[in-house]
């Protein structure tokens, strides 16, 4: 069946429902180092193409590999934050393949002594939490990048950028946990925002620093063995692994119900058509020929300096939401909001700690700046308003120096122009000045306009007393002070 007739040919639900399936991730993540794993070149993004280059990344003849410690300390980070085992002895090896952009005909990789193995992470979808494991983090060398230049059916010319070649990367191989595109969903969402939080890479696939392959099959329900898995291969965004593999499981599907077989390959998914197609037969280990790198001596982690890079881990994100909602008494649901990014959490702890309350802070981040933030295209480390500003407003509205309403107004204010909110309220008169006495006068106004309402709420209609509340507020254009309004108006109604 080719792919394309696999797209147009829905499998009817009831059918689908027969099957489940079996996933497993295979993420690439580039370490943040300042220079190549094996060489002194540089890993900047964005310089002229085969500018940050030389003999041993380039695999001239005579030239020797030496490996680099950084990246060594930045792999164990990673692992250590996946709970993984990191292994005393790690070895790397050659990976034999040949392509344009893999200049030596080998990648320096490892093989049967991986850096570290036996983690896993913790995911969430639809309130259910699973444990997905982690098989094992080697690490590896980067190809270079292949750029090809012409349209279908026309001449093609090929271009090979050896800037990346050699940057080093951490590959991690999770187990097949995962049976739905949701959860590999998660997954991977989840992985990424605890290497950003571990400070190993800074994930961005857009800049291909983040990359995923996702092995896939189906099998019915109940069943044991495994089915015959593809890989799908070019998934550079979390939107496009989920459509993925939410395909290829109606392809698998599909076929069998057909009568036919899955094939083990290699396929790319096609982001401009929504379908897969395929690359190559599916390549088993043997076919790399790897055998121990003679050229880089067996790498050796001591116990002194696993603790030491263990120790200097920074907080991970399901201990900082923990801590969130012990130390600040916000909700699980906010915490994990609040934490989504490191960024984010450090500028709600700044609010707090600036004097703002945990629950009303999350509230103002989650409710206004947030919302504000995203409808301009702004990140939070680029937010208008100040931490220590959005604090000295909180304060305000909970001393009752403004209204909530108001504080809303202010905000905006603070948005546009960057400026603090005892400022605003100052210079533009938004302060609560409405005295008790002239409250009590628009609040009896605003009675003897609705006696249909009075009378409904002397015979028990207790939700109408909401409306008198609008309407006093509304008369005092936001300036009285809630609580005050509440009492003079159940006094004079109750009277």
């Amino acid at each position: 069946m080719s792919s394309k007739s696999a797209a147009e040919t829905a499998v009817p639900p009831e059918v689908m429902a027969k099957y489940e399936a079996v996933i497993g991730l295979e993420v690439h993540a580039q370490l943040l180092t300042k220079t190549k794993i094996f060489c002194g070149c540089s890993t900047q993004f964005g310089d002229a193409p085969n500018a940050n280059t030389c003999p041993v990344c380039l695999g001239l003849p005579g030239t020797l590999p030496v490996l680099n410690k950084r990246a060594v300390e930045l792999g164990m980070q990673a692992a250590l934050a996946l709970n993984c085992t990191v292994h005393e002895h790690s070895r790397f090896a050659r990976k034999n393949y040949f392509y344009p952009d893999l200049p030596k005909g080998y990648q320096i990789s490892q093989y049967e002594l991986p850096l570290a193995t036996g983690g896993h992470i913790e995911i969430e979808v639809g309130g259910v939490r699973k444990r997905i494991g982690i098989t094992r983090l080697h690490l590896e060398e980067d190809a270079a990048k292949n750029l090809h230049e012409g349209f279908k059916d026309s001449a093609t010319k090929g271009y090979v950028d050896y800037n990346r070649c050699g940057s080093p990367l951490s590959e991690i191989v999770s187990e097949p946990d995962m049976r739905t595109p949701e959860e590999a969903y998660a997954y991977l969402t989840t992985l990424r925002q605890i290497l950003l939080y571990a400070g190993v890479s800074d994930c961005n696939m857009e800049e291909g620093s983040l990359r995923c392959d996702a092995n896939v099959s189906v099998r019915l329900c109940g069943a044991k063995e495994f089915g015959t898995k593809v890989e799908v291969k070019n998934l550079n965004s979390f939107r496009f692994l989920q459509k993925a593999l939410e395909y290829e499981i109606e392809r698998h599907i599909g076929v069998i119900e057909s009568g036919g077989r899955i094939s083990q390959e290699t396929r790319l998914w096609n982001q401009a058509e929504s379908y897969t197609v395929s690359m190559r037969s599916k390549e088993k280990a043997h076919d790399y020929r790897y055998f121990p790198e003679p050229d880089l001596l067996p790498v050796h982690v001591s116990a002194a300096w696993r603790d030491a890079v263990k120790n200097a881990l920074p907080e991970l994100p399901e201990a900082k939401r923990n801590r969130f909602v012990a130390s600040y008494g916000i909700s699980a649901y906010d915490a994990g909001v609040l934490t989504s990014s490191q960024e984010l959490a450090d500028y709600f702890e700044a609010v707090a700690k600036a004097g703002a309350p945990g629950k009303n802070a999350a509230n103002w981040i989650q409710t206004e700046l947030l919302r504000r933030l995203h409808d301009s295209g702004k990140e939070i480390t680029a937010s208008p308003v100040a931490a220590a500003n959005l604090a000295e407003l909180i304060k305000l509205v909970e001393g009752a120096k403004i209204t909530a309403a108001v504080g809303k107004k202010v905000f905006a204010k603070m948005f546009e122009a960057g400026r603090g909110a005892a400022e605003i309220v100052e210079s533009e008169g938004l302060g609560a000045q409405v005295s008790s006495d002239s409250l009590e006068q628009i609040a009896r106004e605003v009675i003897e306009k609705n006696p249909e309402n009075v009378a409904k709420f002397k015979s028990g209609n207790e939700g109408v007393f909401k409306f008198f509340v609008g309407q006093v507020i509304k008369a005092t254009r936001g300036q009285a002070n809630p609580q005050a309004v509440n009492e003079v108006l159940k006094r004079l109604l109750h009277g």
